[in-house]
């Protein structure tokens, strides 16, 4: 069965919040780093990785 705009939202958004979520807990960035991360990138996992560590680094 084909998904409507309104599922297709929530499951975007669900998916983001799981990201968010991953990325504090695997690098240490703010949720709001995360966000921002997730925005200019998109929801690539290696890349979001990469990029989140380098902003954790002192």
């Amino acid at each position: 069965m084909a998904e409507n705009m309104q599922e297709l939202g929530e499951r975007a958004r669900a998916q983001k919040e799981f990201r968010v979520h991953f990325l504090t807990r695997e690098t240490g960035i703010t949720e709001a780093q995360a966000r921002d991360l997730i925005d200019m990138i998109g929801n690539e996992p290696n890349s979001l990785i990469r990029e989140a560590r380098l902003l954790k680094k002192p």
